[in-house]
């Protein structure tokens, strides 16, 4: 392998030899020029040693002529200021043709050989530059370029190559900061077809795809290119949507470039122009006939401070040399900066020859052989080593910055942004790593856009949106499925196109056309064949978008992953999602217990206990001072359930007695109410109105019944049934809306799985018979399709979502395709329960609860205050539970306080009864009317005194008279109590 190495560099060697030999036979003969260092001073001029210095460039041409002049000041400035070196750098120029290769190689081996120069100036061009850096890196001798900025020149791969200009690297990312700033996201890279073109186009890629915007087309154009063929290839640019271009050439190459953009008319407005360093100074180099084809266009700038003394007097000085040495040249900006690059170059490479060491300058020479070739004849520089490191470590203040070589390349960190306009250019902003594209050099201000101008305008204009589609004044083509099924998305009238088509989704599209912020127009072409039949699937209409029949598709076409491998879409402007259909009935059956239904069983049991809760609560406050809660215990218990249970209908009757009895009859009363009431609301729906419920609630359900599920023909839906599992023998395909309803209403099917949108509008015109049941799918709705990478994509994103959020705009459009999603829902709200929970009622049922025991608690508390003095004065033997039993029997005697409405109480009941007993006659006229029945001896003895005549009683009978006459008072509950107190004391 070895071996192999070293034959293949033998061979390369011979190759180089054989391209000198050919290049000394021409007869074109290279200018040679010589440049000392001189000073004024004769006493210096004997003590100095001079230092050779190689340099190749083609001063015939702008850079070249402007590059050795600003060199040959830097010789004379720098010896002028340092008067005290001893060592001179002799310059030795080789002008040679800046595109011939050959030249410079043949260049390079004269220096090394003839002059055994120790460091090279150049070449002028990357091209150039490779052969002459190979055989730096064989001598040893530095080579050292300002002008060759291609990134495949790499200063660490050769040790002894030496860029003291800028890596093309560093305006990568200047010009994706461009882009990026204006939101352009698609870019055309137009450049030299040459080692210097396409060196800096990966990096820019790079760089591009980091802000999230591409490459669409890169047009490398030959060094040699003429009009005929530049134009051809504009003219394909120009039927592209994208209309951003970056720029990358020489600037011979680049005027023919904007001379013929201007031809085809890619100068006007829309079109956006962006030139790297150097084609930007050909405004400078080129005066106003570059500025006549460039305005408007964008270029970048290596940054150098104006304020620096040093720079103002050496401009002053070139501009006035250069004038004397080109009195013709009508140069706006003669020194670039590249010239002050060349200028600092001198300058670092006289402080590097001063601080070798060495001055043996002499090459050391290899073992020639006999037959050996002028390539292995040349020896090895003996400073070489020493140098390299030298002026790699070297830093100053030069005219064009600061110094400082890293990694052997001067590091180039700030740029400016320059707009050609009217007869020059003037400066928009800068760049720099910490703040990007700002107004300011050390501070982050935006751009103000209105100081840019652009192609095409006058004056200050908005960014242009770096794209337009459709080209050439071609309307944008928008294909349209055709069909016969749910024309609510897409009516189309295949057989005659001068209809216009409508739909859900027509007037959606139409509605983001007119709210784009530029005007697009469109026509619509359907997708049939020639019977007027659709031309094929979905999917077959977004294919014909990729193979770009179509600039659009618009209709009710789904948003899934395997279209978008094709396409890109917009934001879906759809309810998302699969979802599925089936009939509604009334589930619940009215029978002999439909009564019961409208309350839960848990408030069924609450009630019930609450009702005699508040029963027994009742009667234990009434027990004693109220006569109608007095009897027997049989007697007790029915008041106690019939009173309570009466107040269920407002029945009950007598009257409360205790005042704290009644507020807990009025917070119960009021619980009864709300209760009764929501009873026979919930009733009333029940018997009355349509319990509508689905007859399946699940997908899963469908999946285990084994029934029949319908899909639309030719839609993705049929892949995701047969990815659940579903066998193909259950599932039925339908067209139309209508066979969707056959299907249903027959049995044919138990329902129909579909697309959200579809099942809204099925629904639009069966609300009432079925409902919709899911989503059973995550789908991303119906979205428009734009071929991949258009520009459109996010703009017409932007106005879907827009209308949209508009809920006004898409009500209208749902009602009017689609169905009302309120009025439907009404109706399939029926199927919610009506049975009404214990949960509602718990509030009520607190307070009443709450009120009724602490009645209770109040009752009894003052019950044991007013006699626990009894129970305290009893027989002391009495144990505990004797005397509690003691006042449980006082409590069920009557309240003495309450006699007198016993009294009256007993006094009805009397006259009730002798009422009832005794008939009733008119007494005779002069005679008092009396009571007959059994009286005392006492009482009938005070009857015979008082009486004028005795009234016979009935046992006497007197048939056909009415006997009448007051009653006598009852004795009273305290007389009564005292005389059974007599009777015990007796």
């Amino acid at each position: 392998m070895k071996k192999h190495d070293e034959m293949g560099k033998l061979r390369h060697h011979h190759l180089i030899l054989l391209l000198f030999i050919l290049f000394s036979c021409l007869s074109i003969e290279q200018n040679k020029v010589y440049v000392q260092g001189t000073t004024t001073s004769n006493k210096s001029r004997k003590t100095t040693s001079s230092f050779d210095v190689g340099v190749i460039l083609d001063n015939k041409t702008w850079l070249g002529n402007i590059s050795w002049s600003c060199m040959s000041m830097a010789m004379e400035d720098f010896y002028n200021s340092h008067s005290n070196f001893t060592k001179r750098l002799s310059l030795h120029l080789q002008d040679v043709n800046e595109d011939d290769r050959i030249a410079s190689a043949s260049a390079a081996l004269d220096l090394l050989k003839n002059v055994q120069v120790q460091a090279i100036i150049g070449p002028q061009t990357s091209r150039q530059a490779k052969f002459v850096i190979e055989l730096g890196n064989s001598a040893q001798v530095p080579i050292i370029s300002f002008t060759t900025k291609s990134p495949s020149l790499s200063t660490k791969q050769s040790p002894y190559f030496i860029r003291t200009g800028m890596n093309d690297t560093s305006q990568a990312k200047v010009l994706a900061s461009l882009v990026q700033t204006f939101g352009w996201r698609q870019v055309v890279l137009i450049y030299a077809d040459t080692e210097f073109g396409n060196g800096i186009i990966p990096h820019v890629i790079d760089a591009l795809i980091e802000i999230n915007a591409r490459v669409t087309h890169r047009s490398p154009i030959p060094i040699t290119a003429n009009d005929e063929a530049i134009s051809k290839e504009l003219e394909k640019l120009k039927d592209m949507q994208t209309r951003v271009f970056i720029v990358h050439m020489p600037y011979s190459l680049g005027f023919k470039v904007f001379s013929n953009a201007n031809k085809t008319g890619m100068m006007n407005q829309g079109y956006v122009w962006i030139t790297t360093y150097g084609l930007t100074d050909i405004v400078d180099l080129y005066g106003s006939s570059a500025t006549s084809i460039m305005q408007g266009v964008l270029g970048i700038k290596p940054y150098v401070r104006e304020d620096n003394p040093r720079l103002q007097n050496f401009k002053a000085r070139f501009v006035k040399k250069f004038k004397l040495e080109n009195p013709s040249a009508q140069v706006s900006e003669p020194l670039t900066v590249f010239g002050l690059w060349a200028y600092d170059t001198v300058w670092s490479l006289a402080m590097a020859a001063e601080s070798v060491s060495s001055a043996n300058y002499t090459f050391l020479m290899n073992n020639v052989r006999k037959n050996s070739t002028d390539l292995e004849s040349i020896g090895k520089s003996q400073i070489g080593p020493e140098l390299v490191q030298w002026i790699s470590n070297i830093a100053f203040d030069g005219i064009s910055g600061r110094f400082h070589l890293i990694d052997g390349q001067l590091k180039t960190n700030n740029f400016e942004i320059v707009n050609v306009v009217g007869n020059g250019r003037h400066r928009i902003g800068f760049w720099t790593p910490a703040n990007g594209f700002s107004m300011e050099l050390n501070a982050k201000k935006n751009v103000k856009v209105e100081v840019i101008n652009w192609p095409g305008t006058d004056s200050a204009h908005v960014p242009p949106r770096g794209w337009e589609w459709p080209t050439n004044g071609r309307n944008l083509s928008v294909g349209i499925p055709v069909k016969d099924g749910f024309r609510e998305f897409v009516n189309v009238t295949a057989n005659d196109s001068s209809i216009r088509p409508t739909g859900y989704c027509i007037d959606v599209f139409d509605k983001v056309m007119a709210a784009l912020p530029y005007k697009v127009n469109y026509t619509y072409e359907y997708f049939v064949n020639e019977t007027g039949e659709m031309s094929g699937s979905y999917d077959d209409l977004i294919y014909q978008l990729y193979l770009k029949r179509y600039d659009a598709v618009v209709g009710d076409i789904t948003v899934i992953a395997n279209r978008s491998q094709y396409v890109d879409f917009t934001v879906p402007y759809t309810e998302s999602g699969v979802s599925m259909v089936v009939p509604v009935k009334d589930r619940r059956r009215k029978n002999a217990w439909t009564f019961a239904e409208p309350l839960s069983t848990s408030l069924w049991i609450a009630s019930g206990v609450f009702f005699i809760f508040t029963g027994i609560v009742v009667w234990i406050l009434e027990h004693r001072v109220n006569l109608e809660f007095r009897g027997p215990p049989s007697n007790q218990i029915g008041t106690i359930f019939y009173f309570t249970f009466s107040t269920l209908v407002f029945a009950h009757r007598g009257s409360m007695k205790s005042n704290i009895s009644r507020i807990v009859l009025i917070i119960w009363l009021f619980v009864v109410l709300i209760l009764q009431q929501s009873y026979t609301a919930s009733l009333s729906s029940i018997l009355t109105v349509e319990q509508r419920q689905p007859t399946l609630t699940d997908f899963s359900e469908l999946l285990r019944c084994k029934s029949k599920v319908g899909y639309l023909v030719g839609s993705f839906v049929l892949r995701l049934l047969k990815g659940s599992n579903f066998d193909e023998s259950r599932l039925i395909p339908y067209k139309t809306p209508d066979e969707y309803d056959e299907g249903l209403s027959s049995g044919t099917v138990a329902a129909i799985v579909d697309e959200i949108p579809y099942l809204k509008a099925f629904l639009h015109n069966h609300c009432g018979k079925y409902t919709m049941v899911g989503p059973i799918y995550k789908t991303n709705g119906f979205g428009f399709a734009f071929p991949i990478g258009s520009p459109m994509v996010a703009d017409v994103s932007r106005a879907i979502l827009n209308i949209t959020e508009n809920k006004a705009k898409m009500a209208d459009l749902d009602q009017r395709y689609l169905y009302d999603y309120e009025a439907c829902s009404i109706e399939e709200g029926g199927s919610s329960s009506s049975m009404i929970t214990f949960k509602s009622f718990s509030g009520l049922f607190l307070i009443t609860g709450v009120t009724s025991m602490l009645a209770f608690l109040i009752h009894i508390s003052m019950f044991f205050y007013q006699n626990w003095h009894n129970v305290r004065d009893a027989d002391p033997e009495l144990s505990f539970g004797q005397r509690l039993l003691l006042l449980i029997k006082y409590h069920d005697r009557p309240d003495l306080q309450c006699a007198d409405a016993f009294k009256e109480k007993k006094e009805e009941e009397e006259m009730v009864a002798l009422e009832m007993q005794s008939p009733v006659s008119t007494s005779y006229k002069g005679h008092g009317d009396h009571v007959v029945g059994k009286h005392d001896d006492d009482d009938d003895d005070d009857d015979d005194d008082d009486g004028d005549a005795r009234t016979p009683s009935e046992g006497e009978g007197t048939p056909g008279r009415e006997i009448g006459g007051p009653f006598p008072d009852p004795p009273s509950f305290a007389d009564m109590l005292s005389h059974s107190r007599g009777h015990g004391s007796a």
